[in-house]
């Protein structure tokens, strides 16, 4: 074997590229249907019609909060 074989851990390091990638794709999903669920609850107020509404306002609860549940959890892996 080599000294960089021995050196570096590939399978944590490829473990934690994973990670992150599935962590930022996830988040910014996340993000993006927070951003949808806004932007169609303010478009569906003007139309008459609860149903829209309120799973558009739903849809941007989930979205900002499973994208504010991905921050805290990042602060909190980092600080401990």
């Amino acid at each position: 074997m080599s000294l960089i074989a021995t050196i570096v851990d590939w399978d944590a390091l490829a473990q934690t590229m994973l990670a992150s990638l599935l962590a930022g794709v996830g988040v910014a999903f996340a993000f993006s249907l927070g951003l949808l669920g806004a932007a169609k609850l303010s478009d569906s107020s003007r139309v008459p019609g609860l149903f829209g509404t309120v799973g558009y306002m739903l849809l941007a609860v989930v979205g900002f909060g499973g994208t504010i549940a991905a921050i805290v959890f990042g602060l909190i892996v980092m600080t401990s």
